[in-house]
């Protein structure tokens, strides 16, 4: 028994020993001047592997034996700071980094923690000074300007560490750490995706024309799946060149609210600094964090020349901790400027590091792109180069653009571009795909986002696709279980030619129904059929099931998410169509169309066509014909999507889109049942509010001249479904409404949490309210009215109705951004509420990611 007392009391003898000669580190690492927890900060004993990081707040705690060295603290776009601690102690540090490459000569004003004042505050005057002086010095103030420039984008897994198997084993991905590469504050990466682009901008002021020659392009990674051009399009939107001097910043497909915008003052908090020594030119550090960290602003420094030019020589740029930003849990923007010898503003570099992060507890991904700019010249353009100015195209590739050697990358690659591990990522690319399992989950994954399944694994021998795989089956109340089975020609068959098609039958109608296409394109494709611009003809033949007054304008009709609905879908016809169609798209926006349809549509027991006599007695129709020639125009400058093999997905509205349609018949000419001539046009875009959002505004109007039966009038677009559709009416029923003129309106906007950022507790959801008010105001003439009688109408189905003097309306409150991915509106719907088997409210929701 002794002994076992003797062994215990000397067993917390030698623990207490050993904890008293631990020494013990925690703390916090901030911003110097805004007081922000930086997180993911590196802190390492100098000379050993020895220490940890912050977390997303900022603190840090580790022990460790005692030793006595030299704390490092390291991070991205700030000073490595040396701190010694005392060894066997507990040392509670404050550690706070300042940005790099700065020398520091003197103290000028520390911001206090006093109350903040606009007034006479010389902070505030100051930057209403550099405000002044914005434009004065801007390049493009210059007839011509061109500019070499070379961009690298890297995607990575952040705080990348291989583990070793257990057993010892050796594993399918052990190869993985001949990839790993560390940044320069020392964290590992595992890079999966890789692009560089080389480009010669050329910019003239009168007539107003820019225009990128690019150079050389490649890129590898696990975004393959994607297109690529698509892909690019993506991208360069989310990560767009970033220009301080603007009012409003777009980034992540956001605005946020500049330093230097015209509003700064009354939106960020200004604070004079330190007297520092940037590049050789005394400037003053010129801090700020927005009064509201939950809104889109910035927390940073802009280093100001002391003189009368105000010259920003450096501006670095980070987000606040608490910003309503999804995914971002760090960014860092670095700009780099020059002051020619005419006091003009060129930009060296604009470097942007983002730790993106689905939750908090998750290491991440690193994303980093880099733009360095070089050659810079206001000089006129010599003979050669000023042919480009009469391209139409905004950007011009190279013929060996995508295929330039190692030689060509290793000249015009800068130094700060060069990776510490000289491993690529299409090598990285070959092994991965060497493995079974990650081949096969590449190929699933790859039909999940194409919709379509490749004939062929080579994609240059891939000549044939089936799909798309979400219309394989779904229903309706008309056709019960649907299935569809389909396919398309690729580029690999031919770059001209392509057939496309599908075949589909209705276990409860007992109807087979299909659909073939033959298209020439006048321009070589080289992914996808519609890809822009499009200079095609086309020949199409269907014979399907046409659900009137449902319009799928972002979806196809038999997409299987679409088949559950708020209430039976039969109000339908069998249509049966023929149409010759040429299209032309112009890169300055114009889009024309020319269309020779050739249509009969069917009467079903759901939309019978009893016809109106001239003697009054009703008939019973089983169709009728129509041979229409369409002319659409359309206009779309500057306008953002991601192509898609059937649709453009637009990756934002900014873009003022103007549509314009006319569709004329002559009846007896080649079969027509009818004189018919229908007019409509459209005007759509976004407006930003800066820090407070922005609004969606869809306006349309048309107008039917003839006298003609109800499936040729103006049908509204209902909306049965429980998602959320733009320009379509939420609590309406299809066919519900029936008239030959129209105006209809759909506007909602988006806050941006402006409201919910302010509330305590709520905020922490990152909620952001959205608000629609949609509507339509329709009127029936004499002439198409069945009540009046009127030789050859249709009567009116049960249900439909013609609007009063009032419009139709609808208002709905929501939410988005529940769990980072979710929407959910409230509808109301206004008037029109006594008609009997409506919806007058409900709730609907989407799946939308934003940033």
């Amino acid at each position: 028994m002794g002994k076992k007392i003797f062994f215990l009391l000397a067993s917390f003898f030698f623990v207490w020993v050993a904890n008293g000669q631990n020494t013990i580190i925690k703390g916090i690492v901030t911003d110097s001047i805004t007081g922000e927890r930086l997180p993911y900060v590196s802190l390492k004993f100098e000379g050993t592997t020895i220490g940890a990081a912050t977390d997303g707040d900022g603190n840090f705690s580790f022990s460790t034996p005692t030793i006595d060295k030299i704390l490092e603290i390291s991070y991205l776009g700030y000073d490595k700071k040396q701190m010694k601690v005392i060894p066997g102690k507990t040392n509670d540090l404050k550690i706070q980094l300042v940005p790099n490459g700065i020398m520091l000569n003197e103290v000028v004003v520390r911001p206090q923690k006093e109350k903040y004042s606009k007034k006479e505050n010389p902070a505030v005057t100051f930057v209403r000074q550099v405000i002044a002086l914005r434009e004065s010095n801007d390049p493009h103030n210059h007839d011509y300007f061109q500019y070499d420039r070379y961009e690298k984008m890297v995607f990575a897994m952040n705080e990348y560490e291989p583990k070793p198997k257990k057993n010892g084993k050796s594993g399918k991905f052990d190869f993985l750490a001949d990839f790993v590469d560390t940044l320069d504050i020392g964290t590992t990466i595992l890079p999966v995706s890789e692009k560089e682009k080389v480009e010669t901008v050329y910019y003239r002021k009168d007539p107003k024309s820019k225009k990128h020659i690019v150079k050389g392009n490649k890129s590898s990674g696990v975004d393959e799946i994607f297109s690529r051009d698509g892909i690019q399009q993506v991208l360069s939107e989310v990560f767009r060149e970033v220009d301080i001097f603007q009012n409003d910043i777009p980034l992540f497909l956001q605005r946020f609210v500049s330093p230097l915008s015209t509003i700064g003052p009354n939106y960020y908090k200004y604070y004079l600094m330190d007297t520092l020594n940037v590049n050789g030119q005394k400037c003053v550090d010129l801090g700020f964090v927005p009064f509201n960290s939950e809104t889109f602003g910035f927390t940073g420094h802009l280093y100001v020349t002391l003189d009368s030019t105000y010259f920003v020589q450096k501006a670095i740029l980070n987000v606040p901790k608490d910003i309503n930003l999804n995914f971002v849990s760090r960014m860092t923007i670095e700009q780099i400027f020059e002051r020619t010898s005419d006091s003009t503003r060129i930009i060296k570099k604009d470097d942007i590091s983002v730790n993106f992060k689905l939750s908090e507890k998750t290491k991440g991904m690193y994303a980093r792109r880099l733009n360095v700019y070089s050659n810079q010249s206001f000089e006129e353009p010599n003979a050669e180069q000023a042919q480009i100015f009469k391209s139409s195209a905004p950007v011009i590739i190279s013929k060996d653009a995508y295929r330039q050697p190692d030689d060509f990358w290793i000249s015009n690659r800068p130094g700060e571009a060069i990776k510490k591990n000289p491993n690529s990522v299409e090598k990285l690319m070959v092994k991965l795909r060497s493995v079974p399992v990650f081949y096969v989950t590449e190929k699933v994954v790859t039909t999940l986002v194409s919709g379509y399944i490749p004939t062929n694994k080579d994609p240059a021998m891939n000549k044939f696709e089936f799909g798309p795989m979400n219309s394989t089956i779904s229903g309706s109340a008309i056709e019960g279980a649907r299935f569809r089975v389909g396919g398309t020609t690729t580029p690999a068959l031919n770059k001209n030619w392509f057939f496309d098609g599908y075949m589909a039958y209705g276990t409860r109608d007992e109807k087979l129904k299909y659909n073939a296409l033959v298209e020439y394109s006048f321009n070589e494709r080289k992914e996808y059929r519609k890809e822009f611009p499009i200079n095609s003809i086309r020949l199409e033949y269907m014979y399907d099931i046409n659900k009137l007054g449902q319009q799928y304008m972002y979806t196809s009709k038999d997409n299987v998410l679409l088949s559950i609905r708020r209430q039976k879908d039969t109000r339908a016809t069998y249509l049966r169509q023929a149409e010759l169609t040429y299209s032309y798209e112009q890169y300055n926006g114009l889009a024309y169309n020319a269309i020779v349809r050739n249509r009969r549509e069917y009467a079903t027991e759901y939309a019978v066509f009893d016809r109106i006599n001239a003697d009054g007695t009703i008939s019973d129709v089983k169709h009728y014909n129509m041979t229409e020639l369409e002319l659409k125009l359309r206009y779309g400058k500057n306008e953002k999507f991601y192509q898609t093999r059937n649709s453009r997905v637009p990756i934002t509205f900014d873009a003022l889109i103007f549509n314009f349609s006319h569709v004329m018949a002559k009846k007896n000419l080649l079969g027509s049942s009818y004189d018919y001539h229908r007019t409509d046009i459209g005007i759509q875009k976004r407006f930003w509010f800066s820090a407070f959002g922005y609004i969606d505004i869809i306006t349309k109007a048309g107008k039917v001249w003839n006298k003609v039966p109800y499936p040729l009038l103006i049908l509204p677009n209902a909306n049965l479904s429980y998602t959320i559709q733009p320009e379509a009416y939420t609590n309406m029923n299809a066919m519900e409404f029936i008239s030959d003129e129209y105006v209809s309106w759909d506007l909602t906007y988006y806050m941006n949490g402006n409201l919910l950022n302010r509330l305590p507790l709520i905020k922490k959801l990152k909620a952001r309210e959205v608000f629609c008010f949609r509507g339509l105001w329709g009127h029936l003439t004499e002439k198409n009215n069945p009540k009046n009688g009127g030789d050859g109408l249709y009567l009116f189905p049960k249900g439909s109705y013609t609007l009063g003097k009032a419009p139709y309306m609808e208002a709905s409150v929501g939410v988005e951004n529940i769990f980072k991915f979710l929407r959910v509106d409230y509808v109301w719907r206004l008037n029109y509420r006594n008609h009997p088997d409506i919806q007058t409210k409900g709730i609907r929701c989407t799946m939308r990611l934003s940033f």
